[in-house]
């Protein structure tokens, strides 16, 4: 049986997008193994036909934390003699590539999630570049969840376009359309809305993903307040690095009545149903998972022109582009989108994540991959 071995840094990463598929390859006669930071609860997620061996590796930057993980990855390879190794995340392909490379596994394979080193500047996004340019060196192949950042890759010099591709039309997992279900749209906008306080002809602008700056807050929190409209503005995330937003606007935010501040939600697909627009004004993304998954039911959106997000939309049909740190621009978005038939977009936005980013369909484009870096 071959065997193959997924590494990321923490569990999450797993659960959030790579359980179906890791099941899926599990079913078509691969032996699967899982490696991130130790959870209680993941085995049970993962199923019995996948194993899970935790190693801890570090996420910021830690000597021991460093050496330990890459000693540990190094002797587990050894011991495994894995037929395929492949690593995702930033910290985890760093270690992974190294270790790989030491374990004489054949197939390296680097899943590139994003580029962290765009939300750097000065020495630390030297050193965030070189340590992905070593990763990419050391991995016998290397797949990009959006073309636009793989063109990118190429651009900056990280890797080869020989060595390089995008599965099918990107995305890490894609959308699992039986969860994301556009039929279901309107009785979750009903119940949704009632909770929330919303009523049906409440316009609602909807933003999902982390607070952060290099989400856009700043700008949406901006452009939102220049609108002085009737609509509504509703974030869902977690507050990561408040001191990085404007505290002016964020205090400005936190006392209007017409906008809410949501912790993160497990049925996010009923909440999306409520919105009437995602809005994703961020600096950098690896993809852009939360535009495919709105859009599956029914939402359209307004992105940032940035690799990633572009290669989730059909612009104009299913969503607008406002350019990057814009606040002008997107306020002017915000305010075209609603005068356009938004609903239309919303449909359009349903077909197309139908039939460029089924989940079932990645799995089995990822399978064949698989099959084929193997051969």
């Amino acid at each position: 049986m071959i065997k193959i071995c997924y590494v990321v840094t923490i569990p999450l990463t797993i659960e959030s997008f790579f359980i179906p598929q890791l099941q899926y390859l599990a079913a078509n006669g691969f032996d699967v193994t899982v490696v991130c930071s130790n959870d209680s609860s993941l085995q049970e997620k993962l199923g019995e036909s996948i194993r899970f061996y935790p190693i801890d590796i570090p996420r910021g930057i830690s000597v021991v934390g460093s050496i330990y993980a890459l000693k540990a990855l190094t002797h587990f390879f050894k011991k495994e003699k894995f037929d395929l190794i492949q690593y995702s995340t930033p910290n985890a392909a760093f270690y992974s590539s190294i270790a790989a490379k030491r374990a004489d596994c054949k197939v390296r394979n680097y899943h590139l999630m994003g580029l962290r080193y765009l939300g750097a500047s000065g020495i630390g996004r030297i050193v965030l570049k070189t340590l992905e340019r070593i990763a990419c060196n050391n991995s016998t192949s290397i797949e990009c969840v959006s073309k636009s950042n793989m063109e990118m890759g190429i651009k900056e010099g990280l890797f080869p376009k020989e060595k390089v591709i995008v599965v099918w039309n990107g995305s890490t997992g894609g959308v699992d359309l039986s969860r994301f279900d556009y039929n279901k749209r309107a009785q979750w906008r009903r119940e949704v809305r009632s909770v929330l306080g919303y009523n049906e002809n409440d316009f609602v602008y909807g933003f999902v993903g982390r607070i952060t700056r290099d989400k856009g807050i700043n700008e949406l929190l901006k452009a939102y307040f220049s609108l002085n409209t009737d609509a509504k503005l509703f974030l869902i995330g977690n507050m990561e690095g408040e001191q990085t937003l404007d505290s002016g606007l964020l205090e400005w935010a936190r006392e209007c009545p017409n906008v809410q501040f949501h912790d993160v939600v497990s049925d996010i697909e009923r909440y999306y149903a409520a919105l009437d627009v995602l809005v994703l004004p961020s600096y950098r993304e690896g993809f852009g998972n939360v535009v495919i998954e709105a859009g599956a039911v029914g939402t359209p959106a307004i992105v940032s022109n940035i690799p990633g997000p572009i290669d989730t939309i059909d612009e104009g049909q299913t969503a607008l582009t406002v350019e990057v740190k814009n606040a002008s621009d997107l306020a002017e978005k915000m305010k075209m989108i609603r005068e356009i038939h938004y609903k239309a977009m919303g449909q359009n936005a349903a077909r197309f994540a139908k039939e460029k980013f089924d989940g079932e369909m990645l799995c089995k484009k990822i399978l064949e991959r698989k099959q084929q870096l193997l051969r």
